[in-house]
Parts: C-alpha cells; structure tokens; sequence
C-alpha cells in the first residue's frame, strides 16, 4: 500500500473528491495499492455531506458573493469550510482484515486514536465521537463511507487555518458535540503546532498499521 500526496494547486476541491470516491471504488474492486492520500486547497470551499441541507449549514449568499464553491462528498455528516492551512487525508481500510473497524463508532474511535497517536502531539485527543480536539477545540473533522468490503476514512487536520473562514460561510450546526458547549467557530475551531509536511509524515505510521 502506498501514500499519495498531491501538492498541484491547480487541482479543485472537485476533482480531489472524485478521486477520493474514485480510490475508494477501486479498493471496493481490489484493484489500487494506494491507501492513503492528502492534500490542501489553495482557496476557501464548502463541502457539505451526502444527505446533508444545504441551505440549513452554509451562507449561500456569502458564498456567492464571495465565488466561494459550495461541493458536496460522498460521505456523510456536515459542512466544513476548506481552505489555506487545512491538510485533507482519506484513509481506505479493508473491512476483511480489518474486523473490528465493522461497528461504526468503534471504528470511528480506533482510527482516531491511532491518528492522534501517530501525530504524537500531547493532549491531542478524539472528542465528540467523529473529531480530535485539542485543548477543547476542534483540528479536526472525519467521516465515511462503507462498502462490502472497506471503507474510506476521510477528515480535515487544521494546522494554520483561518477560523473566521467557518464564521464567514457555515452556520452554527443544529447539532453540536456536547465538548462544543455552544460555541461559535471562531472559538471552537484551533490548529495543530504542526506543519503540513510533518502531518503527513507521521500519517504514514496509520497507513502502515491498516495494511
């Protein structure tokens, strides 16, 4: 298995999901190496989950006026605000030898906790089922999707991202981790003391452990 790191800033938001759901059909199939892939915008965007209202978590008439595209993923949850400073990682894991990741929440929790401990950054922890916090806010957002035979982890890990972007485009969620304790964005959301080379790096110790 194989990690693929993509640094082209001419690659939209667009097509780095198609070619998450691309990496996640041909694992489905048992055709691709590749495990584990990364990458960054060079501009703000949306992305909102599968079933998710549009209407109901984003601005859209600050996204309009500001050309900011609202993008839809195949995996479910909410809206979150790409951008500068925010590594996106999809994580493919075969449900075959990997048993334990079945149940859902269970998965949620072992994949998040080796992500933390591989980042090795201390009090870094999973918080509020589907994210890891760091000093009571929030670095990092995950979902997935699941097929017969794997599925794909994908999720945000803010390193030196502008949190008024979220306060700018998302509404505040209808429903909100009990940790968030009301929060707006700009209070809730942080970053990782880390560089987006030394995240990917040591992303490299959870792709070798689902192997």
């Amino acid at each position: 298995m194989m990690h693929q790191s993509v640094h082209d800033q001419d690659v939209t938001a667009t097509e780095h999901l198609e070619a998450e759901w691309q990496l996640f059909q041909a694992l489905e199939a048992g055709t691709t190496g590749h495990l584990c892939r990364t990458w960054e915008t060079s501009r703000p965007v949306v992305v909102v989950g599968r079933n998710t209202s549009i209407a109901d978590h984003v601005i859209e008439g600050a996204c309009f006026r500001d050309a900011v595209p609202v993008v839809r993923r195949f995996s479910g949850g909410g809206a979150v605000i790409l951008g500068p400073g925010c590594v996106n990682y999809a994580l493919g894991v075969s449900l075959v030898s990997h048993p334990e990741l079945l149940d859902v929440a269970n998965s949620f929790r072992m994949i998040l906790e080796r992500i933390a401990g591989a980042l090795n950054v201390p009090e870094l922890a999973v918080a509020g089922g589907t994210d890891l916090a760091l000093d009571g806010r929030k670095v990092s957002g995950n979902a997935q999707r699941r097929g017969r035979r794997v599925l794909i982890h994908h999720g945000t890990l803010l390193y030196a991202f502008d949190s008024s972007l979220a306060a700018r485009y998302l509404r505040d969620p209808l429903r909100q981790p009990a940790y968030r304790a009301g929060r707006r964005h700009t209070d809730f959301i942080g970053n990782l003391p880390l560089s987006r080379d030394a995240l990917e790096a040591r992303l490299q110790a959870v792709r070798v452990h689902f192997e």
